[in-house]
């Protein structure tokens, strides 16, 4: 491309996220079939290039608008993920810094910075000044590789002929344990939780004492269900897992964020024990899809599970430098921990709690008004902020309507989830600006 070509398609480009960075709100949008896109668009990939003008048009008129904007404040649905400005921004900037942040030697400044990120989660953890991790894809990397480095030592300390092979958690663990034991090819031991929903020290022994505590890898708790936003009973199974010697990991995918919210910082009380943990900054701390902070107590422990040999990494793995590739699952990896570092280092830590705290008192509002409406009754008592609550005398069908008809007029995005057979309305507020009035208007239209 010649110089003049890539200013212009610079401004396009530069032009299209400034515009969109501005909406205020941002629009809903709506899907499309594959039928109905092709209709619209055709083939875009051709032998001589449509030039950027027109791919322009082509994604800011068609292809986007076929996207859901998760960033809307009435996307409640799953957990969304709604950056910061500043944080969405400078993922532009790593973008056309072309940064590879696997190692120390190509990417010191990055990785730097990734890891001062990560030490301000490591503090509202309460993990120790020596722990330390790296930015991953997602949770579902994020709990594999932390398995994977529970098992490396496990078996590296397991008494001669014992092969440990199993993880135990709950059933209402994230879908990702139960991949990573099949990846892994672990067996998944699932234990019952209390009538909280919760994983229990007391449960959780009688399981390690049923097939033989030898026999275990690690244990998972979560810090906040995605379902529920149920958060385990952490100082109990901590306890557990010292007493038998098992690695305790602790999932706070989703849930981990509210570390950051003094007024619910209690009900974690126990996380400071985990020898691993993760959080998704790209759900409720405000950063960009994708982006998992994975923190490990003792990181020697991963180091030595992950770290990759070949003579050509030599000039790498023999240095004594952090290289964040050694951490996890993976080699090749962007900085994607950058966003969140640039976001902290633009609004200050403060400001993240202000948001967080406002999250949780737009759920507070949410459980009220739900308790207020006759037609509509808390499925369970929420902790953080997700809230499920079911409309009285609706089948699943009446919910998929609903929901259907939600989107279609973009008024908001709320799928419904299930429970024990049940189907349930789900509230999952992590965007700050969200407010009381979306929380009632969505809940009208269930009148």
């Amino acid at each position: 491309m010649s110089d003049a070509s890539i200013e212009a398609l610079g401004k396009l480009v530069l032009d299209y996220a400034e515009e969109r960075l501005k909406l205020d709100p941002v629009p809903l949008d709506y899907t499309l079939t594959s039928d109905q896109l092709f209709d619209r668009v055709g083939n875009t990939i051709t032998e001589d290039g449509l030039g950027g003008d027109r791919a322009m048009d082509i994604f800011a008129e068609v292809l986007a608008p076929a996207c859901l904007s998760i960033d809307h404040p009435r996307y409640l649905s799953f957990v969304p993920c709604a950056p910061s400005e500043a944080a969405a921004m400078f993922d532009l900037v790593v973008g056309a810094s072309s940064i590879y942040a696997g190692s120390w030697l190509e990417g010191s400044g990055a990785v730097f910075a990734e890891n001062q990120a990560l030490r301000w989660i490591a503090d509202l953890v309460g993990l120790p000044r020596e722990a330390g991790g790296v930015f991953v894809p997602g949770g579902t990397i994020g709990n594999l590789s932390a398995l994977v480095a529970a098992r490396h030592r496990a078996r590296r300390t397991a008494a001669d002929g014992a092969r440990p092979f199993r993880i135990a958690a709950t059933t209402g663990a994230h879908s990702s344990i139960k991949s990573a034991c099949d990846v892994m090819d672990a067996e998944f031991v699932g234990v019952e939780a209390d009538e909280r929903g919760r994983l229990t020290g007391p449960a959780l022994e009688a399981v390690l004492r049923e097939h033989g505590p030898e026999s275990f890898i690690a244990v998972v708790a979560t810090a906040g269900t995605t379902n529920f936003g149920i958060i385990d009973d952490l100082t109990g199974v901590a306890e557990v897992c010292e007493r038998y010697g098992l690695w305790f990991h602790v999932d706070g995918a989703y849930g981990g964020a509210a570390l950051a919210a003094p007024s619910v910082r209690h009900l974690f009380a126990g996380v400071e024990r985990a020898d691993s943990f993760i959080v998704d900054p790209h759900k409720w701390l405000f950063a960009p899809f994708d982006c998992c902070a994975l923190l490990y107590r003792s990181p020697a422990d991963a180091r030595a599970a992950h770290t990759q040999k070949a003579s050509y990494l030599d000039v790498l793995t023999e240095a004594p430098e952090w290289n964040p590739t050694d951490y996890s699952v993976g080699l090749t990896r962007r900085a994607r921990g950058l966003p969140l570092w640039f976001s902290l280092a633009t609004n200050g830590s403060k400001a993240y709690t202000a948001a967080v705290e406002r999250t949780l008192e737009v759920a507070r509002f949410a459980i009220e008004e739900i308790r207020s409406r006759p037609y509509l009754e808390l499925a369970h008592d929420p902790q953080l902020s997700v809230v499920v609550f079911r409309r009285l005398g609706w089948s699943a069908e009446d919910y998929r309507r609903w929901s259907d008809h939600l989107l279609e007029m973009e008024t908001a995005f709320v799928v419904p989830t299930s429970h024990d057979g049940e189907t349930l309305a789900r509230f999952a507020i992590v965007n700050p600006q969200t407010t009381e009035d979306d929380i009632r208007t969505i809940l009208d239209t269930m009148a």
